[in-house]
């Protein structure tokens, strides 16, 4: 259930192609939820800009059932800003990351949701 959705003007080949399973692994460690759960979607070659510039930037959203919060966000944007920076170019200035910490019944799996059956 928790994901990370990067959306970027960075080049596709210019991704490595370990980014999924690297930024997958960062995920369980700064969220805590089991692997088999973890969604990356990483969106390149966007035409886009940040600050007037079209030099790397992104746009991401992290979206988990709990495990988010004030401390945990801030936790969660550092790491994600140096793996992002390290492994893409991306300037922890050229970059957003939008949080949301969804309800149990608003995310569906497995011809259900989350939420306990009443």
């Amino acid at each position: 259930m928790p994901s990370f959705t990067l959306y970027t003007n960075v080049s596709r080949d210019k991704i490595p192609d370990d980014f999924l399973t690297t930024t997958t692994k960062l995920m369980v460690e700064m969220i805590g939820k089991p692997e088999k759960y973890m969604v990356v979607h990483v969106i390149p070659d966007q035409v886009m800009s940040f600050g007037g510039s079209t030099e790397p930037c992104g746009n991401a959203f992290v979206m988990s059932i709990g495990k988010l919060g004030l401390q945990e966000n801030k936790k969660i944007t550092k790491a994600f800003m140096e793996h992002v920076k390290e492994t893409l170019g991306i300037e922890p200035t050229r970059m957003y990351i939008t949080f949301n910490d969804e309800e149990k019944m608003n995310v569906g799996y497995d011809m259900n949701t989350f939420a306990p059956d009443q």
